[in-house]
């Protein structure tokens, strides 16, 4: 049995009208009666996370939108992300989300093959992205 599929379970037992997101990888998925919930909400594809269980999802750039969808359609909802204990705050959830990638990029710099003028560009990018999250 997968972990997610096990923590799915202990969620579930605890709350069955919540409908639980599970960060794996570059996408958020939900399992079984969940799947068949955003399925029919978003008109997603089902597939088989393993032989017994379903899953289906969407990628983690489109999360922000579907957290808005999930709110505007009332729908109680949860992100599981392994990597925090808890997810309270959507908003500095996506906000952390974001610094994670933006210092992602910054460690694929190449330091021997970049020009003054690529640096400066990329700080520029890097310095829009930041006002966004921290002027928000």
């Amino acid at each position: 049995m997968s972990k997610l599929y096990v923590e799915y379970l202990k969620l579930k037992s605890k709350n069955t009208d919540k409908l639980y997101l599970f960060k794996s990888g570059i996408f958020y998925i939900a399992l079984e009666d969940d799947a068949k919930k955003l399925s029919k909400l978003f008109e997603f594809k089902i597939t088989n996370l393993n032989q017994s269980v379903i899953k289906c999802g969407f990628p983690q750039k489109r999360l922000e939108f579907y957290i808005d969808k999930l709110n505007s359609l009332n729908v109680p909802f949860e992100i599981i992300d392994l990597n925090y204990s808890k997810v309270d705050n959507y908003s500095d959830y996506l906000n952390n989300s974001k610094v994670k990638d933006i210092i992602q990029s910054i460690m694929k710099i190449d330091m021997n093959n970049i020009s003054f003028k690529e640096s400066f560009e990329f700080l520029e990018k890097v310095k829009v992205e930041l006002d966004k999250i921290y002027n928000n």
